[in-house]
Order: structure tokens, then sequence, then C-alpha cells
């Protein structure tokens, strides 16, 4: 089947392709295999995804003496999604396809945890779970927004050392009446797609928690709303309804974060293979880097280059389309 053949719409790819469980991925059409490769993988996915974008990937497999198969086409959160497996993993294409310009998200991966078995899902808040970073929302309330916004910035961008950071940015914030936290809690919006990923982790028997350098009083809300099974975030010291500028405790920093992770796999019995940590930013990188799956969502430059897998055209439900990707291969085309 030429690549050019297939049908616009990926509904109709069953039809045309089913003469083979799975097909041998080449620059220029798709051949019927009878043996699949597994070794590594790579999930496409958008509402765009059609044969152009598997043209520009065999083409870049190709240049690189890379074999790829491809499973049945599927759909998670009404996401077309296409898995192909590889010959083996390759550094070399992980940056070819990140150097690229895609209208759709394009991850390749030595592994992929799986919805088929329980799982531990550990995310970052701020511009994660949520669409704001809290403190810069609780900084323009007290009339310092300018000053905290550019310090939160570069700590994302890993400029700023963390902790520092934080506790300079909250020293900003002495006097500032409580009740900021309860106009900013009731105002958080949600990150698309957060609630259907949480629930259909949780349906899955996944456990869904949060690792923030952000704060309880908004982690809290998360937790209460959707029945996350643990929170870890810093807290803000409190004194006659004011805020004292003060943190209190050991700060959650991007140590703290890869520890938590750890701590909950070895708690709920998970292997580390099937967990997943999400955030955006810098202090997230150690996180990621001890889970089996790191993902970037709209995350700093830093952080896309670092991360396993990006999602920079999708929100959360990007998320169930890589960890649902490999239900497509237990499919037929039939």
């Amino acid at each position: 089947m030429l690549l050019s053949q297939l049908p616009p719409s990926l509904s109709d790819w069953p039809a045309a392709l089913c003469g083979a469980p799975c097909w041998q991925l080449t620059p220029e059409a798709l051949l019927p295999a009878t043996q699949s490769h597994d070794t590594a993988w790579v999930v496409l996915f958008g509402k765009t995804l059609g044969a152009c974008h598997l043209h520009r990937l065999a083409t870049l497999l190709a240049s690189q003496g890379g074999d790829a198969s491809l499973y049945p086409t599927g759909e998670q959160a009404g996401i077309p999604v296409l898995l192909l497996g590889t010959d083996r993993f390759s550094p070399a294409l992980v940056q070819a396809l990140k150097a690229q310009e895609w209208d759709i998200d394009v991850c390749h991966l030595p592994a992929l945890p799986s919805l088929s078995e329980p799982g531990l899902l550990v995310m970052d808040m701020d511009s994660t779970a949520i669409q704001i970073e809290c403190i810069d929302e609780i900084a323009r309330l007290a009339g310092v927004g300018e000053q905290v916004s550019a310090v939160t910035a570069a700590a994302m961008q890993g400029k700023l050392e963390f902790a520092d950071s934080l506790r300079s940015r909250v020293a900003l914030l002495e006097g500032a009446p409580v009740a900021i936290l309860d106009e900013v809690a009731a105002n958080m919006p949600w990150m698309p797609g957060l609630q259907l990923m949480v629930e259909t982790l949780r349906q899955a028997g996944w456990k869904v928690a949060i690792a923030s350098g952000g704060f309880t009083r908004f982690a809290g809300e998360l937790q209460q709303a959707l029945g996350l099974d643990a929170i870890f975030a810093n807290e803000l010291m409190t004194e006659d309804g004011r805020l004292t500028g003060q943190v209190s405790g050991r700060i959650v920093d991007a140590a703290v974060k890869a520890e938590v992770l750890q701590q909950l796999a070895v708690e709920h019995g998970i292997r580390l293979a099937q967990t997943v940590a999400v955030g955006d930013g810098a202090n997230d990188l150690k996180m990621m880097a001890v889970a089996g799956l790191g993902i970037a969502i709209h995350a700093k430059p830093l952080v896309r280059a670092q991360a396993a897998a990006t999602l920079n055209h999708h929100d959360l439900e990007g998320v169930l389309c890589l960890l649902g990707a490999l239900s497509c291969r237990e499919r037929r085309w039939h």
C-alpha cells in the first residue's frame, strides 16, 4: 500500500490495511509484515494525523537505517493515535523529531507504560495540573506581581536554584492577607484534560499524586475535587490572618519530587517501569528522570530538550494518548 494511497481519514485505514496484523514502514509504502518490531516505540497523535506525517517519519527513519512496524490505528480521548514499533531506540531520531516543527505530537521512546496494568502518575501542579502559577497570582493580588513573576520564570527555566528562589518570592508576600489564597483557590483554571486523565487512570487501577513546588492550599483543593491519592507541596506560614513571608518545613524541590515518585511506587508496589512524571519546569527534570516515562507539557525549552516525551500541541489528554498507545497493538485491523 503506497502511503499516497492511504485514505485521508484514519478511521478508514483499518479497511484499507486489513491484509496484515502489522505493516513495515518504508518512505513510500506500507508493506505487509509477519514479524513486528517492539524494541522501542514511536507514538504519533493529533487531530490532523495522516499519511503525510507517516511519510515524514519514514524518511527520518530511513536516513538513519532504522526499521519500524505500524500497528493498528487507535484513538484516545477522541484523538487519533498511531503506534510504531522500532528495531532499536535511537537518540538521534529523538533529536531529529524535536528539531522539526510538527502540527501533531510525536514521541520516540525506549519504553511505554501501559494502562493494562496498575501504575503511578505523579504530576507537577502549577502550569501542569492547572494553567497558572499560584505564587504569581498571589503576588499580583498582593501588589508585587512583577517582582515575583520574573523570579518564577527564571526558576522554571533552570536559571535559579529552586528552594532559594521560592524563599525569596515568598518573602515578598509578607503581610498579605490570607484571604488572597482563598481568592486564588476559587479561580484556579484546571489544565484541559485534567479530570478525564485522572478518572481514566483511576479506572485503570493507577495511583495519581501531585508533587509541587507550589502550596498545599491549592494542591489540597485539587486532591479533594479529583480524589488524588497523595499531595506533596509547600506550607505557607500565617499569623493573625496574614502571610509571614516564610515557608514551613522542607521545601519540595527537584530532589524531593524524585523521592516522592520513588517512595509512592514502593508504597503501592508499582514497578518503576509503570511510573509516569508530568511537569513543565526545570525542577521537574529529576522526577522525570527516575520515572518510567517523563512527559513535558507546554514546557520550557530546557525541559523539552531533556524530557523523554513532550506535549507541545496537546494538554493532559495527551498523556492518555501515550499511555493508551499500546492498546492499539493488541487490536487487529478488523
